[in-house]
């Protein structure tokens, strides 16, 4: 192998690791943030709201489904606590229960279901707050 050739495979070597590396940076950069993931939570929340309002079923299943599929993300999971689990499982009854009442014209059943999900937004917030709030002490 000549000095040329061994100068090749190094300079290969060195930039594969470099396109991997940024490769993985990049990826991790794609991966929001969780308030950014909140945020895409309340904007849906709130276009469900307004399709509550106006009585447009497309627009409530389709941001009730975002709100489902959110809940699936692993930036989702922010604790694994066994409340935690159940309080994950309760908003997402509660937001597919408005996709399906959506998909069957009940705007009164809609209603309630996002009713049920925010009342369940409120309680999850505030769990996540206290098990923060203890942790800190």
């Amino acid at each position: 192998m000549t000095q040329r050739q061994k100068w090749i495979g190094v300079l290969m070597i060195v930039s594969a690791c470099f396109l991997a590396f940024t490769l993985l940076a990049a990826e991790k950069a794609k991966e929001p943030t969780i308030k950014e993931f909140m945020r895409a939570k309340l904007n849906h929340s709130q276009k469900a709201l307004e399709g509550l309002a106006l009585g447009d079923f497309d627009m409530i299943s389709k941001n009730s489904q975002q709100m489902s599929l959110l809940t699936l993300a692993e930036t989702w999971q922010v604790f694994q606590t066994p409340d935690y689990i159940e309080q994950s499982k309760e908003f997402r009854r509660a937001v597919d229960s408005m996709t399906e009442a959506a998909r069957k014209k009940n705007l009164d059943g809609a209603a309630l279901a996002y009713v049920q999900a925010t009342t369940q937004c409120i309680q999850c917030h505030k769990y996540v707050r206290g098990i923060r709030m203890a942790s800190a002490r």
